[in-house]
Parts: structure tokens; C-alpha cells; sequence
């Protein structure tokens, strides 16, 4: 390999593993919103699902190995150290690996974690009281933005223990139908209703979800495969440049 291609190849590296160190704090940031944001979603699967609490602390760990993992390259590519460098290669082929690995045993147990979700979801609306709960606020916020009312449909609803119980009839306030006539619209909470019909969104969230899931499944996709192949050509580039060191110069990389 000729001087010329050795500076691309270790300046190339170099850019790559900028770009690494900050996919892996996009991915920690990911994992941190995981974690604490109560605002949509994954909110009210988190208080009762520990699988997704797991997640997001691997998610973390991940992000931060990362970001470790660009900083090595970048020194490693700069200062053309072959101890780092076949470091480097070594972590990113477990990282992808482990990456498939996660991807296949999703596909594959796709049903079992829908069958999970479901009974999580299905839980929280049965206990439904609409008191300052933030996995109740954060389902009555879901149900109105996606114009959706229950898990699989408004009939889920039925089964809350409070309308059960109620000498009057009730239904979820965040499910009214915005485009039905009737009285002022309530965010939160059970509302009373008078007509024999109830005023609701007739979608389930779920159908919604799935539909916000299969529209972005190429935008989902692409970053997968874009992720595959920016780790790839990484693992190659560190090759590259770890079978052109001859010898290591110590002396280039700075003492403090």
C-alpha cells in the first residue's frame, strides 16, 4: 500500500470514527429517553414491563461502549497504533453480531412481545382511574393525538373497573371523537356520556401503531442496513490500515 493510500485510508478511518462516536451518543441518548421521558408510549409499557427498562439500559451501555469505541479508532487511526486498531476491529465485529443476533431474535419473537404488550396495556385500562398517574396521562395523550380509543378497539374500555361500577355511564374522555358534536372536550379522565351512542374514535391504537410502524418501516429499515454498512466498511478500513503498519512509532502519540 503506497504512503499515499495509507494517509487516505487512516484519515478516512479517522472521519469514520467520528461518525461512530456520535451514532453510539445518538443511540445512548436513545436509550436515556427510554429511560425517563413520560410523554409518549413507551411511558406506559415502562412502569410495568421490566423487559423495556433491560432494554434501555442496554441501550446505554451500548451507546457508551460506542463512544469509547470511536474515541480508540480516532487514536488508534491518527497515531497508527496496531494494538488499538485490531482492538477496534475485534469490538465492532461483536457489536455487529450482537446487533443481528438482537434483530433475529426479535423477528422471531415478535409475537410473544405484541401478546406481552398487550396484556400490559390491557391491564392499565382495566385499573384506569385518571388520577395523576403518568402512565394513565400519557395513554389518555397517545389516544388523542393518534385519534385511537382502547388497545383493539373501544370496547376494552368495558372492562375498567370505575365504569364497571359507575350508576352512571361513562367512557374515556381523551377517546372523544373531536369531529362529533357535543359538549367541551376533557384531556383526561372518564366523561359522562348522555347519547346512546358513545362519541369515540372506533380505531384501536394498536391498528394505529401498526400503521405508523409499516408507513416508516423504510425509514426503520435504512438506518439498520446504513448502520450495518457504516460498521462494515469500519471493520475494513481498521484492517487495512492494522495490515499496513509496519512498525509503530510511539513517539507520535502525546504524552501529558
Amino acid at each position: 500500500m503506497t504512503k499515499g493510500c495509507i494517509t487516505a485510508t487512516k484519515y478516512f478511518l479517522f472521519l469514520f470514527n467520528l461518525l461512530f462516536f456520535i451514532f453510539g451518543a445518538l443511540i445512548m441518548g436513545f436509550g436515556l429517553w427510554v429511560l425517563l421521558d413520560n410523554q409518549s408510549f413507551i411511558a406506559v409499557l415502562q412502569e410495568s414491563s421490566t423487559t423495556l427498562q433491560v432494554a434501555s439500559y442496554i441501550l446505554i451501555s451500548v451507546g457508551s461502549l460506542s463512544m469509547a469505541m470511536g474515541f480508540l479508532g480516532c487514536i488508534g487511526a491518527i497515531y497508527e497504533i496496531r494494538c488499538l486498531l485490531g482492538l477496534y476491529f475485534t469490538c465492532l465485529l461483536l457489536i455487529l453480531i450482537a446487533q443481528v443476533t438482537a434483530g433475529v431474535l426479535i423477528y422471531f419473537q415478535r409475537e410473544s412481545l405484541k401478546h406481552e404488550m398487550s396484556n400490559i396495556i390491557k391491564g392499565m385500562l382495566v385499573n384506569y382511574t385518571g388520577q395523576n398517574r403518568t402512565t394513565e396521562h400519557t395513554w389518555d395523550y397517545i389516544q388523542r393525538t393518534m385519534m385511537c380509543c382502547g388497545w383493539t378497539g373501544p370496547g376494552n374500555w368495558s372492562e375498567n373497573v370505575q365504569i364497571q361500577n359507575s350508576s352512571i355511564p361513562l367512557y374515556s374522555c381523551s377517546c372523544r371523537n373531536i369531529t362529533l358534536p357535543g359538549t367541551d372536550i376533557a384531556e383526561t379522565g372518564l366523561c359522562e356520556h348522555l347519547s346512546a351512542e358513545l362519541p369515540v374514535y372506533q380505531t384501536g391504537c394498536i391498528h394505529s401503531a401498526e400503521s405508523w410502524l409499516w408507513q416508516n418501516s423504510g425509514v426503520i429499515v435504512g438506518i439498520c442496513v446504513g448502520v450495518a454498512v457504516i460498521e462494515l466498511l469500519g471493520m475494513l478500513l481498521s484492517m487495512c490500515l492494522c495490515r499496513s503498519v509496519v512498525q509503530e512509532d510511539y513517539s507520535k502519540v502525546p504524552k501529558y
